[in-house]
């Protein structure tokens, strides 16, 4: 029925309920399932594609649950989404062309920078400041640029969209952490369209990874939903910090 046997099958599973939770709140679910599909066997194009799978079913689902809560309104993202689709697709598609040693070197930097911006910088609630880009300017450069990173490479892609709500679209942080599923799953459905076409996936273990995403992304978007800023800047913190030491590890073990 998997690709794999059935304890490693298990396995995934419960890191994909994981990082369902996990992404939800503040990104960096990949974190989990990158590493549990590679030690599962996986390639690393097929943990990357299996990974945009199941990864799809949680970001739909947080989509939903935030739209649901009235904490986002779909329609007014429409065309910034489809700029993260484009992007996701494109960054998909450069995967064997680009040499991608350069960001994997900075992105540790980056996460340590965004991880001590979220616990260091007094005022970060759920209340909206002025933006220091308009919306428009916003989504035709910075979501694109995430999206490309996101078909990439990936990991960090929701923490990169969040920080940038924040710091830029002048969002709280709640409302940030709502704006970004949409786009998170946009990109990765534009990522996941190049990969499958390749016929990179493995189809049932992320259709079943997927289901675990769903449940995962359910219980986190509430938890987020009713507490807010309290468990997201932390959890943000957390899950940058500890993607930006895995890529450390990643470098230094080669």
């Amino acid at each position: 029925m998997f690709e794999v046997t059935y304890d490693l099958a298990a396995m995934l599973i419960v890191a994909a309920f994981a990082a369902g939770f996990v992404d939800s709140i503040a990104g960096g679910g990949g974190l989990i399932t990158l590493p549990a599909l590679l030690l599962a066997g996986a390639s690393p194009v097929q943990a990357l594609s299996t990974n945009k799978v199941q990864g799809t079913f949680g970001a739909a689902t947080a989509a939903i649950s935030y739209a649901r809560a009235g904490h986002v309104n779909p329609r007014h993202q429409i065309r910034a989404a489809i700029g993260a689709f484009a992007a996701g697709a494109l960054g998909a598609l450069a995967v064997s062309i680009l040499p991608t040693e350069g960001l994997r070197y900075a992105l540790p930097v980056i996460l340590i920078g965004i991880a001590l911006f979220f616990a260091l910088k007094p005022g970060l609630t759920d209340a909206d400041r002025t933006a220091r880009m308009p919306a428009v300017a916003f989504s035709a450069t910075i979501v694109p640029l995430i999206g490309f990173y996101d078909g990439l490479i990936g990991p960090g892609a929701g923490a990169f969209y969040m920080i940038g709500f924040v710091l830029l679209a002048g969002y709280g942080v709640l409302k940030a952490t709502a704006h970004t599923k949409l786009l998170n799953f946009a990109s990765n459905i534009g990522g996941l369209l190049i990969f499958a076409a390749q016929g990179a996936p493995w189809w049932a273990m992320g259709l079943a990874m997927g289901a675990a995403q769903i449940a995962g992304a359910r219980l986190g978007s509430r938890l987020a939903i009713r507490i807010g800023a309290r468990i997201i800047k932390p959890l943000l913190v957390i899950s940058s910090t500890a993607l930006a030491l895995r890529l450390i590890w990643q470098l230094a073990t080669g």
